[in-house]
């Protein structure tokens, strides 16, 4: 498996702003959802701890972001 490319977050909003169809997964842990007042809008939040059981919530037809501190 190949790495995956990063983005900035300056990029991200860039690509959001320019109307580019993909989706942000919020990788952050349960504490620092708590922690933080940053919500990425239509984020889905899926905690790395509990990856595989959400695959399922995933869209499979467009590119995903992840997002984590």
């Amino acid at each position: 498996m190949t790495d995956a490319p990063r983005i900035t977050a300056k990029e991200l909003k860039k690509r959001m702003d320019s109307g580019e169809d993909f989706t942000i997964i919020d990788v952050r842990n349960p504490d620092a959802w708590k922690q933080s007042d940053t919500i990425l809008p239509e984020a889905i939040r899926i905690p790395m701890d509990n990856w595989e059981e959400n695959l399922g919530r995933i869209p499979k037809a467009r590119p995903v972001v992840t997002y984590c501190t």
